[in-house]
Order: structure tokens, then C-alpha cells, then sequence
């Protein structure tokens, strides 16, 4: 296990332009709404995004604890580290695939999270050799995958399920993205990505849809302003249906416990 933490949550998609990152930042936070200690670690580490949705400005940097480990910062009630607390938020990670495995360990291991009952993890996007690797050295409570109702992103929400369930990973459930375009001026809505993919793809791999959410001009606006909608309208409709995916992924969490363990960790 990892010191500090109870139970870790990775959060992934097959495939990137989905709202994972949107998702996993209100998912965090509503977490924290519910009274739980709750940490997020950013490990995209070509492409960190969370610094920007939390709301940490460009330059600010975690302060030591001990000779090898830092601080995780403070956002909005939840501890967050992030490669763009490291480095130039402008410089490209030109790194190979070890590189970035190592990096990420390093922001994991190396961060003082301080009795975090729950730690997010934004997993980059893809099903490759860095994220399987992530899979397998990380003891992961289990995956929520997030998708759009698209046929071609469910192909993709299908690759990530299976990569988690190869690593013996449970899958908690799917959250499902950009579900209906609610008009912001007239407040017409529309499934203009298709319907029902997230529901077919949970009963096909027998988990549950955890949630549903709109593609809705707020949802983005809110996040690119450092407030994501369960900070910025804490009583809204999409806060409210990321506080009940919360708790739909609590008792998940909560079942595989029960059953004992069920997890292994490859090399």
C-alpha cells in the first residue's frame, strides 16, 4: 500500500477528448463533499491538466517534507500533485515510456499525502505500455472508466476495461460523458454523440453506470476557471449527480473489500 492511503481509484479512458480529467477533478471533489479525506494525482504526464482545473497557478511548487518527498498541495479541500507543479507548464515532456513510469512512481511514492481515505488517479489516456505498467505497479482499488455515448469512444472505453481486468483491476463502473448537448440558451437538449453506449457497455461487461452527464457549456467554463461545478454550484444538478457517483463508487470500493482480496500485481 501506499503510505497515507487507504484506497486508490484510477480513473481512465480508452481514449483522450472525453472529459476524464474533467470528470476525475469533480469526482475528487465531490468525494471531499461527502466527507471524505480525498487526494488526486495527476499522471498525465505529458499533457497535465488538473493544476489549471483546480485552480493552482502557473509557478507554484510543493514545499519539501523530509529529504525525498513533498507536500501535496492544497485545492479546493483535496491534497494534488501533478507534473505541472515540477516543471515549465509550457515545456514538452519529450520523454520515452520509462521515463514517464518512473516519473509518475516518483510523484506517487514520493508525495507525503496525509491520511487520505481516497486517492484519484487521472491516468493518461490510452491502453499502452505506460499505463499497463501503471496498472500493474500501483495497488489499485479499482477503475472507473469514462466514455461518450460514441461508438467509436466505447470501442475504445472497451480496450481500457479489459486492459484493468488483465491486471486483475476491478472496474468499479462507467461514467458517461457529453451524454445529451443542453442548449445554453434556450435549454434544449440533444444526444448528439448517440444514446444509451454507456449503459450497453456497462451491462456488457457487467459493472454499472455510475452517472450520465451533459455536454453543457457551464461544466467546461467551470473547470478552464479553476472551479469545477462542484465547487462553483456545490447545490447544482451536476454536482449532485457526481456526489451520487461518488458514493456509487464508495460502496464498490467497499464490496471488494468484503470479498478479501482480489487483486494482484504483476511486474
Amino acid at each position: 500500500m501506499i503510505e497515507g492511503v487507504k484506497h486508490i481509484v484510477a480513473v481512465a479512458s480508452g481514449k483522450g477528448g472525453v472529459g476524464k480529467s474533467t470528470v476525475t477533478a469533480n469526482l475528487a471533489l465531490a468525494m471531499a463533499a461527502e466527507g471524505y479525506r480525498v487526494g488526486l494525482l495527476d499522471a498525465d504526464i505529458y499533457g497535465p491538466s488538473q493544476a489549471r482545473m483546480l485552480g493552482i497557478g502557473e509557478g507554484v511548487r510543493p514545499q519539501m517534507a523530509g529529504e525525498n518527498s513533498f507536500k501535496p498541495l492544497q485545492a479546493h479541500g483535496i491534497q494534488a500533485m501533478s507534473m505541472a507543479f515540477m516543471v515549465d507548464i509550457n515545456e514538452p515532456m519529450v520523454w520515452r515510456g520509462p521515463m514517464v513510469a518512473g516519473a509518475f512512481q516518483q510523484l506517487l511514492n514520493q508525495t507525503a499525502w496525509d491520511n487520505l481515505d481516497y486517492l484519484f488517479i487521472d491516468m493518461p489516456p490510452g491502453t499502452g505500455d505506460i499505463q499497463l505498467t501503471l496498472a500493474q505497479k500501483v495497488p489499485v482499488s479499482g477503475a472507473v472508466i469514462v466514455t461518450t455515448p460514441q461508438d467509436i469512444a466505447l470501442l475504445d472505453a472497451r480496450k481500457g476495461i479489459e486492459m484493468f481486468r488483465k491486471v486483475n483491476v476491478p472496474v468499479l463502473g462507467i461514467v458517461e460523458n457529453m451524454s445529451l448537448h443542453v442548449c445554453s440558451n434556450c435549454g434544449h437538449s440533444e444526444p448528439i454523440f448517440g444514446e444509451g453506449g454507456g449503459d450497453r457497455i456497462a451491462r456488457q461487461y457487467d459493472t454499472r453506470l455510475l452517472g450520465q452527464l451533459p455536454l453543457q457549456l457551464s461544466i467546461r467554463e467551470q473547470a478552464d476557471g479553476g472551479k469545477p461545478s462542484v465547487v462553483a454550484e456545490p447545490q447544482g444538478e451536476i454536482a449532485t449527480t457526481f456526489r451520487n457517483v461518488a458514493r456509487a463508487v464508495v460502496e464498490g470500493v467497499e464490496s471488494q473489500s468484503d470479498e478479501g482480496p482480489s487483486i494482484s500485481f504483476g511486474d
